[in-house]
């Protein structure tokens, strides 16, 4: 019997350096040391090792499979940054990127894997919620490489790659608690948005620990649409003759809708009315006032992602774990500290 062929993997051993970096190197591309790439050449030659590269120079093909009615995820500035940063890392790597639609209501998961399993080596699913939990487990089943982006399914082993949306949250909601606000609006997200949710989680746990409650006319069910829907729930509060003091919303769209409708009710913000969001979009910088918000690093994530699903196509067993990208607060000025008027 002849001797085994040595895996990417093995040669990433023998060179205490990752695959990704043996992949660099074996396509001659950049992103490691003129020391580094001798090194692994070298045990190349040494194990006899000859690298697999299709026709056209690249490794393989992933799909970013995106359900046919959340089309407009693609140019969502949330989740346009996070493919942005796919998109670079697919490259540097030596990978094209396909975009798969699915229909649920005119197609089934017979028809999608057909066309996955004969098109690309990997896949990415990168829309929270429109995407359900029992398709991303059946999707688990077609024993392709997969990795979630801001998404995960509660008792599931998948690899994800998520902000830290609990925390996110949290730093929200205690931001305004430090500002000395006790009477704090509360506008969530739909709740088949795992990231939105434990957004709302967060910033619960945030109030719990200030022995603060918000009452239930304080926060109004969500309503789809962007950013019509923190308007409609911030216009709900407002025509309630409920009067809060700051607002957390669970994201900066949102956070947009919820300044229009304070602005068209003839109040000022932060002067009358703080709101903090969750996202740090990029219009977040330009709104009137700037927005206080806490920023979700994005295209790391979709750099982060593209690692992960690298290493899982070239071979490298990982335990399925969430990978978490933390946020920071991004301090502007719709925010203030609570006075007291009366």
């Amino acid at each position: 019997m002849g001797r085994q062929k040595p895996s990417m993997r093995d040669i990433a051993r023998a060179a205490n350096v990752s695959v990704s970096a043996v992949s660099l190197v074996a396509r001659n591309k950049p992103g490691v040391s003129e020391e580094t790439r001798n090194r692994v050449l070298s045990i190349m030659a040494e194990m006899g090792y000859s690298p697999s590269v299709k026709g056209n120079g690249h490794t393989g093909t992933v799909g970013l499979l995106i359900e046919k009615g959340s089309m407009p995820v693609i140019v969502d500035i949330f989740y346009g940054d996070i493919i942005r940063g796919l998109q670079s890392e697919a490259q540097r790597l030596g990978y094209q990127v396909a975009l798969h639609m699915f229909d649920r209501a005119q197609e089934n998961l017979d028809s999608l894997r057909d066309s996955l399993l004969g098109s690309v080596q990997g896949l990415i699913v990168a829309n929270d919620g429109d995407i359900s939990h029992d398709m991303v487990v059946q999707l688990q089943s077609f024993e392709l490489p997969m990795v979630l982006i801001e998404s995960y399914v509660p008792g599931k082993e998948l690899h994800c790659v998520i902000g830290d949306n609990f925390a996110a949250g949290y730093t929200a909601m205690q931001h305004l608690i430090d500002l000395g606000h006790r009477d704090i609006a509360v506008l969530r997200g739909p709740t088949k948005y795992s990231s939105l949710v434990d957004r709302f989680h967060g910033a619960m746990s945030a109030l719990a620990e200030a022995r603060l409650s918000v009452p239930a006319e304080m926060m109004p069910a969500p309503v789809s649409g962007h950013p019509q829907k923190g308007y409609l729930q911030m216009r709900e509060i407002l025509q309630a003759g409920l009067k809060p003091t700051a607002v957390f919303a669970v994201s900066d769209k949102t956070a947009f809708g919820a300044m229009n409708a304070i602005r068209e009710a003839g109040l000022r913000i932060p002067q009358d009315i703080s709101v903090v969001g969750i996202d740090d979009v990029s219009e977040s910088a330009y709104t009137h006032p700037p927005l206080t918000t806490v920023h979700i690093p994005r295209q790391e994530m979709g750099i982060l992602a593209m690692r992960k699903l690298h290493r899982l196509m070239e071979g490298e067993r990982e335990i399925p774990t969430k990978t978490l990208v933390y946020s920071r607060l991004v301090e502007r000025q719709s925010t203030s500290r609570f006075s007291d008027k009366s």
